[in-house]
C-alpha cells in the first residue's frame, strides 16, 4: 500500500479561502494567533461542503440584456434542521400564495375586459387593446 505525503503549505495565509475567512473576524488579535495547522484545519472544515451530491443538480446560465445569468436547480432529501425547514416552508407558502393571487388577479382583470368589450362598452374613444377582437376570432 502506497502512502501519499501530502507537501504542507507553508503560505496558507495567502490562500484566498483563508483570507476571505481571516477578514470577517473582528479582532486582529484572533486573525493572528492562528497557527499554519490550524489555518489548513479551518481550510479542509469550511471546504468541505457537499454540495455536489444532490439527486437532481441542474446548472446553466442564460443571458439576459447583454449579461450572464446563473440558473441552479437543485433537489434531494432535505438535512437542515427543524427550525429553519419551517421557515423555510412558510416562505415558499407566501411566494406560492402570493403568485396565485396575482394570477387570480391578472384572470379577473382578462374576464372583466372581455365582458366590457362583449357589452360594447368603450372607456376610451378609438383605443382597444384588441383582446376582444382575438377572443372572437
Amino acid at each position: 500500500m502506497a502512502v501519499i505525503h501530502r507537501k504542507k503549505n507553508t503560505d496558507i495565509q495567502h490562500d484566498p479561502n483563508i483570507q476571505s475567512l481571516l477578514a470577517r473576524m473582528p479582532s486582529d488579535e484572533v486573525k493572528n494567533s492562528f497557527s499554519t495547522d490550524q489555518l489548513e484545519n479551518l481550510k479542509i472544515a469550511v471546504g468541505a461542503r457537499d454540495w455536489k451530491t444532490h439527486p437532481v443538480d441542474i446548472r446553466f446560465t442564460l443571458p439576459f440584456f447583454g449579461k450572464r445569468y446563473y440558473v441552479v436547480f437543485i433537489a434531494g432529501k432535505s438535512k437542515r434542521s427543524g427550525r429553519l425547514q419551517k421557515l423555510l416552508l412558510r416562505r415558499a407558502e407566501i411566494l406560492f400564495i402570493s403568485l396565485f393571487v396575482l394570477g387570480f388577479i391578472f384572470v379577473a382583470i382578462v374576464v372583466l375586459y372581455l365582458l366590457k368589450s362583449a357589452l360594447g362598452i368603450n372607456l376610451f374613444d378609438g383605443f382597444s387593446l384588441g383582446l376582444w377582437d382575438w377572443f372572437k376570432a
